[in-house]
């Protein structure tokens, strides 16, 4: 299993509530309508709860600012990953990154590849 790892931090304009809202609403529905053409198996929102929330968490551990959530991406293998190079599948990654620049801040949301490995579950 192949998954793409992507931790968010929303443009300065949203709130963390207008934020997740069109991240669950609007962007979610558009990742749905090109998995086929990306090859996508699963797809995964995580949304953070309120800073005050992990707040000690990150206080006790001296761990930076959080997210304002994490998308997981699986994938069957790196084959599948590496074969999106059809037009159908070049567009749509096109299109979801337009929508990404709507509302995320990708220079501060860091994302990469890894292969899964299952401990327990």
């Amino acid at each position: 299993m192949i998954k793409l790892t992507f931790c968010l931090v929303r443009r300065p304009e949203f709130s963390r509530e207008a934020f997740q809202a069109y991240w669950f609403d609007h962007h979610a529905p558009l990742v749905a309508s090109v998995r086929e053409a990306l090859r996508i198996r699963r797809y995964v929102q995580l949304h953070s709860l309120p800073v005050e929330a992990s707040a000690a968490l990150r206080i006790a551990r001296a761990g930076p600012e959080g997210f304002d959530g994490v998308a997981q991406l699986w994938w069957d293998s790196l084959e599948d990953v590496l074969s999106n190079t059809h037009p159908d599948a070049q567009a749509a990654g096109r299109t979801l990154l337009e929508d990404e620049r709507k509302f995320i801040d990708l220079e501060r949301s860091p994302l990469w590849w890894g292969e899964e490995k299952v401990i327990f579950g």
